[in-house]
């Protein structure tokens, strides 16, 4: 399976430690990526809005765009074709996709060119530069022997400038500049096992990670310092949500849904019924309080009511999604195994 963050997520999800071709990602670092002969049907893992295009990014360093809400999409050059598991815009123009290898690639023209800013072997070396502890040293020690074979799994944007990017074995990278410069922050994000990182979401200065076995980490001052938590569950977390009213909201395994207010005890989350115990590969949220979620089995639900009550397309699973991007008009777009489908005409905005 080639879902998002799928390599890392099975792993996680058997309780075990994956490995990758390190030889085969550094030579996928150097090759752009083929071109495909349909984009919008290939294997797309994430997807954003950069003004009126639509940018999805997946597969072999693929990036696909559409300047017509989803009707029709085509293929973009990229440097790199390594798999790519995000990709997020701070304004119409400026956007940051991460992946596989240690990739992080930028664009200043809306997707239709892309640079790398970040690749595994510079991550190695900045993480060696920055270990001031045992633990840290054997980290990045283990980083270079390994070759550049980390993927990054998310990422966030303040602005054009400052970024945030995380992945497996506990990556936490920052810069402030745009990629000319990165800062390792894994010493202060509370992670001593080092666990992969799949979900980084940001509200105001409340920044949410979660991961690995539970893993689950706040920050309140805009990523200064980070405050670990005591998890409502400890199979490791998917897909998470800020909700406008400051609640929280993460999936994880067999269908596991919960909510709450992220204080450091767990008693302030609840579980939000599901009706298929199947894993929980995005969540969403949409302008108008709507929120809707994807099964690996291929729902996609409405929450409404504290509860996942109604699947939008029970009678045409979608093949296992990864994404879920909401268009303006209300409609609803899955990006995974199928590449792009619509979900449903059903408008999003509607509670």
């Amino acid at each position: 399976m080639r879902l998002r963050r799928i390599l890392v997520t099975l792993a996680a999800a058997a309780g075990l430690q994956p490995t990758f071709a390190a030889q085969a990602v550094a030579d996928a670092l150097q090759r752009p990526a083929l071109v495909v002969r349909e984009p919008a049907r290939a294997v797309l893992l994430a997807a954003a809005a950069a003004g009126d295009r639509l940018v999805a990014v997946g597969e072999r360093g693929l990036v696909v765009l559409s300047d017509d809400q989803g009707a029709s999409w085509r293929q973009t050059p990229s440097p790199v074709s390594v798999t790519l598991t995000a990709v997020r815009f701070a304004d119409a123009r400026h956007g940051v996709a991460v992946g596989h290898g240690g990739v992080v690639l930028a664009t200043s023209d809306a997707g239709a060119t892309w640079s790398l800013r970040l690749d595994g072997r510079r991550v190695a070396e900045l993480a060696a530069t920055a270990a001031t502890t045992p633990g840290a040293q054997r980290e990045a020690e283990r980083l270079k022997t390994d070759g550049p074979d980390k993927p990054f799994l998310d990422l966030l944007l303040w602005d054009t400038q400052r970024w945030l990017v995380v992945g497996a074995f506990g990556l936490v990278l920052e810069t402030r500049d745009a990629g000319a410069s990165w800062q390792p922050l894994m010493q202060r994000v509370p992670n001593p096992r080092a666990l992969h990182w799949y979900v980084l979401r940001r509200q105001g200065n409340t920044l949410l990670l979660a991961g690995e076995q539970g893993l689950l980490v706040r920050s309140d001052d805009g990523g200064a310092s980070f405050q670990a938590l005591e998890s409502p569950y400890r199979g490791s977390w998917f897909s998470g949500e800020i909700l406008p009213d400051g609640r929280w909201l993460l999936g994880g395994l067999r269908g596991n849904i919960w909510q709450g207010s992220a204080t450091p005890a767990a008693a302030s989350w609840r579980t939000v019924p599901v009706p298929v115990p199947s894993s929980i590969t995005a969540l969403v949220a949409v302008p108008g309080g709507a929120v809707f979620a994807a099964t690996q089995s291929g729902l996609v639900l409405r929450l409404a009511e504290g509860a996942a009550t109604q699947a939008l397309n029970r009678d045409k699973p979608v093949p296992m999604p990864a994404a879920l991007l909401p268009l303006r008009d209300g409609r609803l777009l899955s990006m995974g195994m199928g590449g792009v489908v619509p979900v449903s005409a059903v408008q999003a905005q509607q509670p």
